[in-house]
Formats: structure tokens, C-alpha cells, sequence
């Protein structure tokens, strides 16, 4: 399993992340058997939400862990706050008391990395900016992101927010490539050239902000999965042609195929699947070619000028 740094921080993290969204609905058991199988390949790095499965995703984690100061120092936990049901919540309140209940659930004293779960239209910068503050000087977080942020409102957070924001968690995979659509469609009068993200993928780059992509195997807003799925003959039959060059199944294609950006992005992968998870992490180590990503990229149904 390949490492990259996580954004301006000391981190070196598998480019491959868990997502443990769905750990939620797992047994103990199945829960440590997934973990297991994630670090035995080199996953040291897990996903969480202070929303996933109302916090058992989180707690179901500990558990299965058995979460104790040796264990922690094998991990590199991330955890989001924020939502809240039926309103986003950024308020330095909120953002302290996610933290202490995400540290409760998860049964260990810091957090490595806390995100903005989704952009907060009610922010107070200075809020966030006290809490983050607060909680880097206590050691209950030691690294701040963002998820699903664009530029101006990462930009508004830094003029009061004295740590580094090293992430930005957005959904990206080959069939949701509107970050990489409106930088190749520049100047030209198509739908896909409208950019919708503040040019987030050339701002990420310049500021060194890893961009963690959610939901790499899905088509749409959590509409499905689009690997081997009878709605996409054309992008499977590409998939399945390079995926036999390099042995590896469809869906390691489609993370080698986001893990061949030179941005670095590092996909989150929620299987709760093992022997999934272990097709997958093959693609760490393989490098598709240019001719090849856009092969892909043209069989998903894009089209370049």
C-alpha cells in the first residue's frame, strides 16, 4: 500500500482510506474483521462522521478495536461535525461538543483529523475559529479540514482560522467529474464547462490540500453504483479491458483511475466487504497510463474539445 502526506501535515496516511459509514449496521465481530483486513493491507487511515448511524459507526469501531493506547498509535482516525438533522451547524458550541462526544464514542483521547462536514451558510468564521483554537491546544484534534467546501468559503474560514485546513472530502469518481469537466471544457458553450466548484481541483493543488473523494464507485447523488452495472456497458467494457492489463478487477480500476491524478487524491472506500476491500487495495500500486485515464474518462460519457 502506497502513502501520501495529508495535505501541509505531518501525516502519512495509505492512499487508500476506509469510510465507516456503514460500520454502523456491522456486529462487533464483522466490524473487527473489516478493520483487521484494512490494516493487514495498509490502511491505516478511517473515515468517520459524528452522523454516521447516529455515532455507532463510531462506537461499533472502539469496540471492535478494542481501542487502547497501542492500538490508537497503529490509526489515523478523521471524524466530521456539522450536520444536524434538518440544519448545518458550524456554531463554536456545537463544534466542541461533537468533538467531546466523537472522542467518547471512539474511546480515545484525540482526534488526528476533524472536518467541516458540509458548508454552514449561518458560519460565524470566529466561532469556528475559537473552537478549533480550543481544541488544538487541549490535543482533542490535532489536524482540521473541510468537507464539500469551495474555495471563497475555505477562503473566508483561513482569514480567522489560525490552523492549516489540510483536506477537503468531495465526491468525485469517474462517473462525477465536474471538478475535472470545467477545466478541460474551458472557454466553450457546453454544459460541462460550467464550473460549479470554484476551480476546486487547481485550488487544492495550490494551496496543498489533499482532496479525499467519497463515493468513488457511485453515479449521481447516491443514485447507485455504476461498476458493473448494465446502464454503463461502455465504461465496464473499458474497466474490464484495462482491469485484465494489470489484474485487477473493475472496481480497482476505478480507484487506480482516480488514485493516476497527479493531485493525489485519496479515494474513500466504504466497503464492509473484506474480500472487496482487498481487490481494491491492489490499485494503490498501479499506475494506469495517460492514454488510458482518458480512455476511461471518454467511456463514462464525457467528451474532451
Amino acid at each position: 500500500m502506497k502513502s501520501i502526506q495529508l495535505g501541509t501535515s505531518d501525516l502519512t496516511v495509505s492512499n487508500i482510506s476506509l469510510g465507516c459509514m456503514r460500520m454502523g449496521e456491522l456486529s462487533k465481530s464483522a466490524a473487527a474483521n473489516v478493520i483487521h483486513n484494512a490494516l493487514e493491507l495498509g490502511i491505516n487511515f478511517f473515515d468517520h462522521a459524528d452522523i454516521y448511524a447516529k455515532g455507532k459507526s463510531e462506537e461499533i469501531f472502539a469496540e471492535a478495536i478494542e481501542m487502547n493506547p497501542q492500538v490508537r498509535e497503529k490509526l489515523v482516525l478523521q471524524t466530521k461535525t456539522g450536520i444536524r438533522k434538518g440544519f448545518f451547524d458550524f456554531s463554536k458550541e456545537h463544534i466542541v461538543d461533537s468533538v467531546e462526544n466523537s472522542l467518547k464514542r471512539l474511546n480515545t483521547e484525540y482526534i488526528d483529523v476533524l472536518l467541516l462536514h458540509r458548508p454552514d451558510t449561518l458560519v460565524e468564521p470566529e466561532e469556528v475559529a475559537e473552537a478549533f483554537s480550543l481544541l488544538k491546544e487541549s490535543g482533542k484534534v490535532r489536524q482540521f479540514g473541510v468537507s464539500n467546501h469551495n474555495p471563497m468559503q475555505i477562503e473566508l474560514l483561513k482569514k480567522y482560522v489560525e490552523q492549516d485546513l489540510i483536506v477537503n472530502q468531495l465526491q468525485f469518481s469517474i462517473m462525477h467529474t465536474g471538478m475535472i469537466d470545467s477545466g478541460l471544457l474551458v472557454n466553450m458553450k457546453h454544459e460541462n464547462g460550467v464550473d460549479r466548484d470554484g476551480a476546486i481541483l487547481d485550488y487544492s493543488r495550490l494551496h496543498d490540500m489533499t482532496i479525499q473523494a467519497w463515493s468513488p464507485f457511485q453515479y449521481g447523488f447516491f443514485e447507485g453504483v455504476f461498476v458493473d452495472n448494465p446502464k454503463f456497458p461502455e465504461l465496464n467494457k473499458k474497466l474490464q479491458e484495462i482491469g485484465e492489463k494489470y489484474h485487477l478487477s473493475n472496481t480497482a480500476v476505478a480507484i487506480a483511475w482516480i488514485l493516476r491524478h497527479p493531485a493525489k487524491i485519496q479515494p474513500v472506500v466504504g466497503t464492509m466487504n473484506p474480500e472487496r476491500l482487498k481487490e481494491i487495495a491492489i490499485a494503490s500500486e498501479v499506475t494506469i497510463t495517460r492514454e488510458e485515464w482518458y480512455q476511461i474518462y471518454l467511456a463514462a460519457g464525457n467528451m474532451l474539445p
